[in-house]
């Protein structure tokens, strides 16, 4: 054998191997490294950890309709309600009087003393009302224009009350509302249909400082999604129109 030859083996033989190794490949895929799956493990948590991040649907309403009317300073209203009814001497639209009492029931379980403070109120007796808390805040020395300011934090002005609409109650016990019992009372409500209307931290969107007395009926879907979401009323209306609800 020439010497060419036999320097040429070793390059041979490797060869050989090589081939050997990839027909033994070829013919048994199982032998193959699971390189897909590797990539499709990684690639699957990732898709599930997007669509978890995907925001819940809006409830199947319209921002028209009448337990959602917003009512505020920016939204004045002249409706009142087409019906009232009187539930324990408060008067409220008649459409929400079942959710009233079942709702009431509930928190009495909580606290039997609970009772209807206010329902609806005429503009009339809105006007009257904050009249009279201006009035007595010029006593204590401010301004027209202070006491104005200061009320119109506690007490919407004629107009952009949502007592108005009959839609909206006043809920506490005769010595005053705890926030540990108003916690309780707020978390039943998405189960009646009711909102804490006026929570802490958004008085900048509402223009009303924390209320823990006041609720609103929106219906059931639409309270269950404020709660979970952590809005209050203006910024539900917001997202309805937007997706053209």
């Amino acid at each position: 054998m020439s010497n060419y030859i036999r320097r040429l083996l070793p390059f041979f033989s490797g060869l050989f191997l090589l081939t050997l190794i990839a027909m033994v490949f070829f013919f048994n895929p199982a032998w193959l490294p699971s390189f897909g799956e590797k990539k499709a493990s990684k690639v699957e948590p990732e898709m599930q950890q997007v669509a978890s991040q995907q925001p819940d649907s809006l409830p199947t309403v319209s921002s028209s309709d009448w337990n959602l009317i917003l009512v505020n300073r920016t939204y004045p209203t002249e409706v009142n309600p087409p019906k009232l009814a009187t539930v324990e001497d408060i008067e409220l639209d008649s459409r929400i009087e079942q959710a009233t009492k079942d709702f009431l029931a509930a928190i009495r379980q909580i606290e039997p003393e609970e009772t209807l403070i206010s329902g609806y109120r005429s503009k009339e007796n809105q006007t009257e009302l904050y009249n009279e808390a201006v009035e007595a805040a010029e006593l204590e020395g401010l301004s027209r224009e202070e006491a104005e300011a200061l009320v119109r934090h506690q007490i919407q002005v004629p107009g952009a009350s949502e007592h108005q609409t009959g839609l909206a109650l006043d809920i506490s016990v005769p010595s005053g509302q705890s926030d540990e019992l108003a916690e309780q009372i707020s978390a039943l409500a998405p189960d009646y249909g009711f909102i804490l209307r006026y929570p802490k931290d958004k008085s900048e969107i509402t223009g009303v400082d924390f209320e823990n007395w006041h609720y609103r009926y929106v219906g059931k879907e639409s309270a269950r999604y404020i709660v979970d979401h952590q809005l209050v009323l203006e910024e539900y209306i917001e997202l309805l129109k937007k997706a053209g609800q």
